[in-house]
């Protein structure tokens, strides 16, 4: 089993700034990509971001150039950079992570979710 616990969340005036972290703990054997969706009231989850194990990643169109997905494979942990926050960006966001284990079962893991609210 592989835990995740997301961070970072929280209330920000439109055009600020917020970082998120997810850090991935457990029988951990092989993380293969990682990356964050949001689910907004009444709307379904959708992907925010990925990031591969090789470091390439994807953005939703909405948030290219504002956010910015890295990870530290050494700490097992993915981190989103949201800068320019706008209020359609209010959402909770589900940290996600496809581990493979050493049996080569792969599994998909989901964060607990963190709520982001941009509002003045």
């Amino acid at each position: 089993q592989v835990q995740l616990v997301e961070s970072g969340g929280g209330l920000v005036q439109p055009g600020g700034s917020l970082r998120l972290s997810c850090a991935a703990s457990g029988s951990i054997f092989r993380i293969l990509g990682m990356g964050w969706y949001r689910q907004a009231p009444g709307k379904q989850r959708e992907l925010v971001a990925t990031i591969s194990n090789g470091g390439n990643t994807v953005y939703v169109d909405a948030v290219k150039g504002r956010f910015t997905i890295s990870r530290d494979n050494a700490k097992n942990t993915v981190f989103l950079q949201m800068n320019s926050l706008k209020p359609e960006d209010t959402a909770v966001y589900y940290c996600n992570v496809l581990h493979k284990s050493v049996t080569s079962a792969i599994f998909n893991y989901w964060g607990q979710g963190t709520q982001v609210t941009v509002s003045s």
